[in-house]
């Protein structure tokens, strides 16, 4: 039998998953690595601790699955997106640790970009606003802080990078210098109309275009693996970012479908067809992934603290010893009690955009517990994924009706039940929650001839658990009220 592997290389953990032809799990593997914090508000990752585990991963996957590379159809691959590594070309050897999206160093450097006036030129090529989140002032800062980099880079010698490339290079030792067009349009570097690297942003963030890789469609043959890494070569056909997988995941084909992942972040997307829609409301407009070699637009909206919530309330506050047990307290408690939790760590994402913004607990009284804070902070995810809901109607006219949820985070019943009152709309869960993973798998596999077409995956089983909304409207807007109050001390 033949089978997909997926690689999902994510924010705190790498995943493998093996999928059969009905698009179910055979067999997956994960193993988180570490984030490296230099100075406040500040992320790193180290490049040889995320190889490494992609590569662990993929072989307990197969090892778990009982096959070999000899079974595998093709590799897809998702990534973290955003998150910047410069290599030497000729060794592999990364210059410095990756720039985790989440880092905020550039900050400062996109508010004086915004003040020059580029904020317009760079939306008007890029879907995207001037800020730290993307790739471009990564770069630049690797190369005007790295001894030597500049000069290198300028001599041709170095390679940039999204995750997925630095993985294509380092699984094909070389061979493969590529990206997609999901993660390209990630950069801030990317033209999103002419589907070229911009040469005018180019010079404006004063990057060498010999360090920028190909650009290919998601769902492409890239080349092969080493015969070595695996036993056996295995030709590459999907790579795509992690939150435009999800959506061909959910298979949210059509113009106004929309997901949202719930990951270490919130990602809302919404298709919009072959029309780029400009926001007015904070949001981005970007390339989401199509089986075809012309790929679609997104409106997407992105909440830079989601799932991870979770993970500092049972870390760093031992609130809770694991992620199941805030549903459990959640619920032992009425209501919030009066309590706000804005998880604004690394600054606000979608609509506001204010990268100064730090976290917030407001509302605390003598009568407040542990289980208030918890239920506040997970009300507090749902809220952040509200706003991004409002902005997303108002910029493409639809009204959501229904919302198609994956990721981590969306296992917690209360967080979904939750999601559904305060948007007063339906949510969906699919039977297999790894939407990121099948959305690499069916791109790949449907390149590889696989999966005959998108109308074969449609009819895969894909059965799903849904929340409906039971929340008075005078109660929603109460509660609505008081998040927009909490996030307003926030600011500034």
């Amino acid at each position: 039998m033949k089978y997909v592997l997926a690689i999902d290389q994510g924010t705190t953990s790498s995943r493998a998953i093996v999928f059969d032809n009905k698009g179910e799990i055979v067999a997956s593997a994960q193993q988180e690595f570490k984030q490296i914090y230099p100075t406040p508000g500040w992320v790193e990752h180290s490049t040889e601790d995320l190889l490494g585990s992609v590569v662990a991963v993929v072989g307990e996957a197969l090892v778990r699955a009982g096959i070999t590379a000899e079974n595998l159809a093709a590799i897809g691959i998702t990534n973290q997106r955003e998150t910047t590594i410069v290599w030497d070309k000729g060794t592999g050897a990364p210059v410095y640790n990756a720039i985790v999206w989440q880092c905020r160093r550039t900050a400062d450097y996109c508010e004086k970009l915004k003040k020059e006036g580029f904020a317009e030129k760079i939306y008007n090529k890029t879907g995207l606003v001037p800020d730290a989140y993307f790739s471009a002032t990564k770069i630049k800062w690797i190369l005007d802080n790295v001894d030597g980099a500049r000069e290198r880079a300028e001599r041709g010698e170095l390679a940039f990078g999204t995750v997925d490339t630095y993985l294509l290079w380092q699984l094909s030792k070389g061979k493969i210098f590529a990206t997609d067009y999901t993660n390209a349009s990630r950069t801030m570097l990317f033209n999103i109309h002419t589907l070229k690297w911009d040469k005018e942003l180019l010079r404006l963030f004063d990057i060498p275009e010999s360090m920028l890789p190909e650009v290919f469609p998601s769902s492409h043959y890239y080349g092969e693996t080493d015969a070595l890494l695996f036993g056996r070569p295995v030709p590459v056909c999907g790579v795509v970012g992690d939150q435009q997988a999800a959506l061909f995941g959910q298979l949210c084909t059509k113009r106004g479908d929309v997901k949202n992942t719930y990951g270490t972040g919130c990602f809302l997307l919404m298709n919009t067809g072959n029309k780029a829609v400009k926001s007015q409301n904070g949001l981005v407009t970007t390339l989401g992934a199509t089986a075809g070699d012309k790929p679609c637009y997104v409106l997407e909206g992105s909440v830079f603290v989601g799932g991870a919530v979770v993970q500092w309330l049972r870390d760093e506050l031992k609130m809770i010893s694991s992620a199941g047990e805030s549903e459990r307290l959640a619920r032992e408690v009425e209501d919030n009690g009066g309590v706000y939790v804005v998880p604004a760590f690394t600054g606000l994402g979608a609509p506001y955009w204010d990268g100064s913004a730090r976290g917030l607990i407001t509302g605390i009284t003598r009568g407040t517990t542990r289980a208030h804070i918890v239920r506040a902070a997970l009300e507090g995810v749902a809220y952040e994924v509200s706003d991004i809901v409002e902005a997303m109607q108002c910029d493409a006219g639809i009204k959501l009706s229904r919302l198609a949820v994956d990721g981590g985070a969306s296992a917690n019943d209360f967080l979904m039940q939750f999601q559904s009152d305060i948007l007063n709309c339906e949510v969906f869960r699919p039977k297999i929650a790894e939407t990121t993973a099948l959305g690499a798998a069916y791109l790949a596999g449907l390149k590889a001839g696989y999966w005959k077409d998108e109308e074969e995956l449609k009819g895969l089983s894909s059965q799903k658990c849904g929340f409906t909304p039971h929340m008075g409207e005078a109660e929603r807007i109460r509660l609505l009220s008081g998040w927009q109050k909490a996030v307003s001390r926030t600011q500034g």
